[in-house]
């Protein structure tokens, strides 16, 4: 058990754990909403970019490419799918009683999976990136996959890029004043459906990146977004609800901890190491490592 090897590939987990978890905790933080149906979005954007990502390789166009054109083919889809969705569905459940929003989330889950066995069957699939995904660069006495490191650079970039929209934006602004009170916020002449609809939109869009980066890392089946939607959950408790840049501190931890479980123990243990972390953090720190300080 070497301990580069536990955190390179700790840290390359934890950075798409954080992907699974960024739009989880951007939709918690405005809107205060737990949606049971995330991680079957994230398997749904996975599929999507599948079958567009084929359809660019029957066109003849390589397939180191293919994710990347397919995500910006497929973003702008899901952006406008999550604001339907919550526009026209989630809006409407929202109130002081969190019991509507997680029956119709887990409702959406259900449709989710049931439709996409329907579609696409049961067998598993994964997106093509060519070479990429044998390709790989020198660190030490070890090879690093090339889509590990790109994982952890687009999380980053992800993380970054939420937190410049949420704190330096007009769009930002909104969404800071109906997370911190939404009938004040529509008094003052903002929209707060609206701005709920473009909030889950941008979340759909973060959704998008964590499919393709899922998917090219490696197989998927139409039932496997509520273990998607577990390790989200684990990330953004373990960072802080709410803090974009706990959600990825939080992933890491839980990728580290699982990676180490697995080679100390056996693959076996690599699932329950990274729950027994979540639970120790959740017994010494309630509110997570990096807590707003606000909720």
């Amino acid at each position: 058990m070497r301990l580069l090897d536990i955190l390179i590939d700790g840290v390359s987990s934890g950075a798409q754990y954080a992907l699974f978890a960024a739009g989880l905790s951007l939709i918690f933080g405005i809107m205060r909403l737990v949606n049971l149906a995330h991680g079957d979005f994230i398997i749904l954007a996975a599929y999507i970019l599948f079958a567009i990502s084929w359809a660019l390789g029957a066109l003849g166009l390589p397939p180191e490419l293919n994710p990347l054109l397919a995500l910006v083919i497929a973003a702008p889809l899901l952006f406008a799918l999550g604001y339907a969705v919550q526009r026209g569905v989630l809006n409407n459940t929202l109130g002081k009683d969190i019991l509507p929003p997680l029956l119709v989330t887990f409702a959406l889950s259900v449709i989710l999976q049931n439709g996409l066995f329907l579609i696409f069957s049961p067998d598993t699939r994964s997106i093509d990136s060519g070479a990429l995904s044998t390709a790989g660069i020198n660190i030490g006495y070890r090879q690093v996959p090339v889509l590990a490191l790109i994982t952890v650079g687009t999380a980053l970039a992800v993380i970054g890029g939420l937190q410049y929209l949420f704190f330096r934006t007009a769009l930002g602004r909104d969404f800071r004043a109906v997370s911190d009170d939404p009938e004040i916020a529509q008094l003052m002449g903002i929209n707060r459906r609206h701005v709920f609809a473009l909030s889950m939109g941008v979340a759909m869009v973060v959704v998008a990146i964590a499919g393709v980066m899922f998917g090219v890392a490696g197989s998927f089946d139409p039932y496997l977004g509520p273990s998607r939607l577990l390790s989200a959950f684990e990330a953004v408790i373990i960072g802080g609800v709410g803090s974009l840049w706990g959600t990825l501190a939080g992933g890491i931890v839980l990728g580290i901890s699982e990676q180490f479980g697995s080679r100390a123990f056996g693959e076996e243990f690599k699932q329950i190491s990274g729950h027994v972390a979540f639970l120790i953090i959740l017994l010494l720190r309630p509110r997570g490592l990096f807590p707003r300080d606000k909720d």
